[in-house]
Formats: C-alpha cells, sequence, structure tokens
C-alpha cells in the first residue's frame, strides 16, 4: 500500500513533524511511504526518516531555493483557510502546488496533518485515494472561525483522527460528520535508545516550548516550595521560546538560580530524561502530551497537572504519575515532594510507567491505523478496496509484531526462519 503524508514542514522540529516520522517509519517497514513536505527551509531534515521514507517539498524557500524570490509567494493563500494559525507562511505559490500535488499523487492513502492541509485534502484530492485528517490540536483549541470553516469540508474526508478519545467526542458530538470514521489514535513514541534512568539523580525535568501555555512560571514557583524542604534536588527546563526571559527574571526574584536552570532545547531529548528521576508537566491545556511519554518511556514517573485533554489518558494516577488540579502551585509542588521524598514509591512508579508507556510504541500505533484502513477500505466496497485489504490482511501480523521484536529476540529469529 501506498501512504502519502502531507505536512507544513518536515525539515524543522516539532511533535507534529517528530510524530510523522516515527509513524511513517514504522509504516515503511511494509508499505510504501513517503512525506511530502509543503516547505523546505534547510538542506536536511532535523529528524532522520527511516532507509524506506521518501522525502520531498513542494516549494524551496531555502536562501539558493528554486522558489526564493517566486513573486507567487507574496500573494496570500485563499484555499489554505485564514483562521490557521500557519496561514501567513502560505501563499497562491504553495496554493498552487498543493493543489498539483493532489490532483495527480499517486497513493492509496493520503493523509494529511495540520487543518489548513485537510482542508486541500478534502477539496483537492483526485479520486481514488482514501482521505484522512489528522488533527494534533484539540477541537477546542481552534477559533470558531477555523471550526466553521472545518464543518464544511471535513464532511468530504473519509477518516479523521484525533490524539485522544476526549477530542474525537467533541468531534463527533459538536461537528457533524454524517460517514466519516472519527477515531483516537494516540502519538507514537519510540522506546528510546539509551537505558532508562536509574532514578539516582536529584533532578526533575520538564521539556517542551517556552511558552505561555506550558505555565513554566507555576513550576519555577512549585519548585521553590520543592526547594525549602529539599534543597538538594535540582530542575532542568529544556525548551526554548519567547517566555525565557519572563522565567528568567522569575528564577533571579525567587533566588533559585541555583536550583532552577533553562537548559535550551535539545535533541535528542531523551539523554536528559535518564538524567533526571522525576518529570514535570505544568500545562493549562495539552492536546496530547508528547513529553509525558517520552519521560515514561524512559523510566521517570510524570507528575503533570490534570489538564484537557492527554495526560488524564495517558497517566494512571497514583501508578505510573500523579495528577495533580491545574494552576495549582501548592498542589504541584506536593505532588513532586510526594515523589522526592518517597524512594520506593519513586522506584515502583517508575518501573510502571516504563511498562505502561509501551502502548504507544509506534508499531502499535501503526496497527491502528492499519485497523483504520482496513474500516475505510470494507465500506469503500470498491475494486481499489479489493487491492488494498490484500496489503492489510497481509501486514497486520507484522506490524503487530514489530511492537515487540527488540523485547523479544527468540520471537524475531521464529519470524525470521519462517520467512526463510
Amino acid at each position: 500500500m501506498h501512504i502519502s503524508f502531507l505536512i507544513h514542514n518536515a525539515y524543522g522540529i516539532g511533535g507534529t513533524i517528530r510524530t510523522t516520522y516515527n509513524l511513517a517509519n514504522t509504516l515503511a517497514e511494509q508499505h510504501d511511504v513517503e512525506i511530502v513536505s509543503v516547505f523546505r527551509h534547510r538542506d536536511a531534515p532535523v529528524f532522520t526518516p527511516g532507509p524506506r521514507v521518501r522525502v520531498r517539498d513542494l516549494v524551496d524557500i531555502r536562501a539558493d531555493g528554486a522558489d526564493r524570490g517566486d513573486p507567487d509567494l507574496e500573494v496570500p493563500a485563499t484555499v489554505f483557510p485564514r483562521a490557521d494559525g500557519r496561514h501567513k507562511q502560505y501563499s497562491a505559490l504553495s496554493d498552487r502546488r498543493i493543489a498539483e500535488h493532489l490532483a495527480t499523487v499517486d497513493a492509496d492513502v493520503v493523509v494529511g496533518t495540520r487543518p489548513g492541509l485537510n482542508v486541500h485534502l478534502a477539496r483537492q484530492t483526485r479520486r481514488g485515494p482514501l482521505r484522512v485528517g489528522q488533527e494534533h490540536l484539540t477541537l477546542d483549541n481552534h477559533s470558531a472561525r477555523l471550526r466553521a470553516t472545518l464543518r464544511t469540508v471535513y464532511p468530504r474526508l473519509d477518516a479523521l483522527t484525533t490524539t485522544t478519545e476526549a477530542d474525537a467526542r467533541s468531534y463527533r458530538d459538536r461537528m457533524r460528520l454524517p460517514g466519516v470514521q472519527v477515531r483516537a489514535v494516540p502519538n507514537p513514541v519510540p522506546a528510546p535508545a539509551v537505558e532508562p534512568a536509574d532514578g539516582s539523580g536529584k533532578w526533575v525535568v520538564a521539556a517542551g516550548r517556552l511558552a505561555p501555555v506550558k505555565r513554566y512560571d507555576l513550576l519555577v514557583r512549585a519548585f521553590d516550595e520543592v526547594r525549602a524542604q529539599r534543597p538538594d534536588w535540582r530542575l532542568r527546563i529544556y525548551g526554548g521560546g519567547g517566555q525565557k526571559g519572563r522565567l528568567r527574571t522569575l528564577i533571579d526574584e525567587l533566588g533559585l538560580y541555583n536550583h532552577v536552570y533553562l537548559m535550551g532545547p535539545a535533541h535528542p531529548i531523551e539523554p536528559e530524561w535518564t538524567k533526571g528521576a522525576v518529570a514535570a508537566v505544568t500545562s493549562s491545556m495539552e492536546s496530547f502530551g508528547m513529553t509525558i511519554v517520552e519521560a515514561m518511556r524512559c523510566g521517570l514517573p510524570v507528575v503533570s497537572t490534570d489538564c484537557p485533554h492527554g495526560p488524564g489518558e495517558i497517566i494512571e494516577d497514583g501508578v505510573d504519575g500523579r495528577l495533580v488540579r491545574v494552576g495549582d502551585v501548592d498542589a504541584i509542588a506536593a505532588g513532586l515532594l510526594e515523589l522526592i521524598n518517597d524512594d520506593a514509591l519513586r522506584q515502583r512508579m517508575a518501573h510502571a510507567a516504563l511498562k505502561n508507556s509501551e502502548r504507544f510504541d509506534p508499531a502499535r500505533v501503526a496497527e491502528r491505523y492499519e485497523s483504520l484502513f482496513a474500516a475505510l477500505v470494507t465500506r469503500s466496497g470498491s475494486s481499489f478496496g479489493g487491492r488494498v485489504r490484500g496489503s492489510l490482511h497481509r501486514t497486520r501480523g507484522a506490524l503487530l509484531g514489530g511492537a515487540y521484536v527488540v523485547r523479544d529476540a527468540g520471537r524475531a529469529a521464529v519470524r525470521k526462519g519462517r520467512t526463510a
């Protein structure tokens, strides 16, 4: 089966980009997979595509790129919706290139990765391919204007995926999408290429954009309370963004300059997680919570605010982490101190986090997409459906088995023997 992902910029850094590469690399073990990037602003992607994943671009805006200086870059886009936050980066040129791509795309399934691109997908994809839109933000995160636009075009999709069950319910209940399969499929997070944290480091670790929604100001204030009881512990915050200056000022005002460190962006982040013993998330809203899963896969229990929508579907409170009230500095501090002061509890939660986070392995997530594609093919009943159904039938077991291949060498050897 040929699967084509359409993404804003496959050459940058971000959760959607990382998720797309994780999923594409896994699907490419059994399928023909490409990532089509609307824009290209650097020579090579930050994230590494697998050897069987093709990456190409539609608009080359590098300093010496073929499209640099094209006058149509200055003409605002009309298809890509104005209500999408990326609209200013789109143009008449990107509108035209996306339309040309979708009119000729040679794929069985085309997957859009943000609302504006899903609009293109719904309106311009040629007859034949399955059209699957991904939503990486919550419905509530979209403006009323964008929601109105999506209501008119999303019914043309074959399927829409969200990252949480809560958000899937919102789309089913509030968007009126008759005939569209709406499913929750979490973001895939691969097992890290480093050994899990041993819990000995007296570090709390947080990672993400330094943006207002992440509420790192609350985390810094909470750590002031932690410092009062456990001055031997420290906090590292990884990431860049517009809040850096304000956070630095707050750290200085509280006298935490020897306890709280703004580390800047880190790629890869996994070695930094494993230096810690506890992870912290203090957001007011999370559409999913990639950093939560990343930390858990590195063997860290996570203290997180119970914000909409992701943390409560990832963390089992009291088992592999702790959920605390949103916006409550004292509750955040109490959650951190509970794990800091109880070594046995912290170790139990760490082991549970490592085990429970396996459900986000890319092979398991890829299998859920296989299930979705199979349901769409069955419903279509077309000759295309017959062709793709055979591919799905042949690869389902392979994808399921792939989730365990690293952890079970014996089973891998049996599979290899059967195919010899």
